[in-house]
């Protein structure tokens, strides 16, 4: 709090030293709200957060972002999650990105416990100092993503993008399909000219025509394929293995380790049970998100179940993103993956 917010405030209760105590509460609130309102009270003023009143209260609340695809929106969908932490005390709440580098930003700033996103987004968040942790992930989906262009384009490889404007999420998994397509195709990451811009702009681009390709990932792939006509240029078999992370906030997971490890059991669930009901599983992720269901159940169909412990071979195929990104200058410094490792015993079962 600054100074003048001192100032304020005591002042305020020097005022009210004569009321009772029910009155000064109120006139604090008031006081600290227009200080909020007008600026005087900067970001970094100390206003309990919901989790804090929730925990003065007995009661605790895990925050999770997610996206609008994979098991996150399955088991919001489901609400087995929250029925199974009711009796632990222990309520959500969702919040929905637009893309993983977002969501990743809003665990660095402290609004999120828990999420989910893919392979690039925690590289560049952990380059810029976000205290996170891997605490999961699901199989290799490289179908699961891709670099399209328009029915009508002229393009037909990677090869002819050469010189060509290329639109996509910096810093999310498909950042790094570009990276090695272009190296496979033997053409320079200089040699094209990137663009960056979320979702639903970069598509809004490529729809104009203001770009010739765009890299992206279900289900946004999925409506680019089936409402637009989107062409396949090249997915990410035999490029990347495009693994989907869980991630938590260090000081999160390790307060409450308990209730990070029942999201991962509710995770592993539900898996289990997409894997064996797809068309029940479209009509959830229509809901969810607002597609359509022939759209989700195509991005659903590239999805591969089932949540794992980290392991070090993981951890090492992050590392080889991770040496791609900064050999080329894309994130501020080289980093060590394994620093982002959350001790296996520490999630154990007790």
């Amino acid at each position: 709090m600054t100074t003048q917010t001192i100032k304020i405030v005591n002042a305020t209760e020097a005022t009210g030293s004569a009321n009772s105590r029910s009155q000064q509460r109120t006139t604090r609130r008031r006081t600290l709200g227009l200080l909020i309102a007008a600026g005087v009270l900067g970001a970094s003023a100390h206003v309990p957060s919901l989790a804090q009143a929730n925990t003065a209260q007995g009661r605790q609340e895990i925050r999770i972002g997610y996206q609008k695809y994979g098991t996150l929106t399955l088991l919001k969908g489901r609400g087995t999650l929250e029925q199974r932490l009711a009796s632990k005390n222990v309520t959500v709440k969702w919040t929905e990105f637009p893309a993983g580098p977002q969501l990743l930003e809003g665990l660095n700033v402290g609004s999120v416990d828990f999420g989910t996103v893919g392979e690039a987004p925690p590289i560049f968040a952990q380059a810029a100092g976000a205290n996170l942790v891997y605490v999961g992930n699901e199989p290799p989906s490289p179908s699961s993503e891709a670099i399209v262009v328009p029915k009508s384009s002229t393009v037909r490889s990677v090869a002819d993008l050469k010189g060509k404007k290329i639109v996509l999420n910096k810093g999310s998994n498909v950042h790094y399909l570009l990276v090695k397509a272009l190296e496979k195709a033997g053409v320079a990451y200089q040699d094209v000219q990137v663009i960056y811009l979320p979702p639903a702009d970069a598509r809004a681009a490529f729809e104009r025509g203001s770009v010739d390709a765009w890299v992206i990932w279900d289900p946004f792939l999925a409506a680019a394929e089936k409402q637009i006509g989107a062409r396949l240029l090249a997915d990410g078999k035999g490029l990347v293995n495009n693994y989907q992370f869980y991630l938590a906030a260090r000081p999160y997971a390790e307060k409450n380790q308990d209730t990070v490890r029942i999201v991962l059991e509710e995770i592993a669930k539900v898996d289990e049970w997409g894997a064996a009901h797809p068309k029940e599983v479209a009509a959830i992720l229509s809901t969810q998100t607002g597609l359509e269901t022939d759209i989700v159940a195509l991005a659903a169909s590239r999805y591969p179940y089932g949540v794992k412990p980290i392991t070090s071979g993981v951890l090492e195929q992050q590392q080889k993103v991770a040496d791609a990104f900064a050999n080329l200058k894309l994130i501020p410094k080289p980093i060590a993956v394994k620093d982002a490792q959350l001790g296996a015993s520490q999630l154990a079962r007790k």
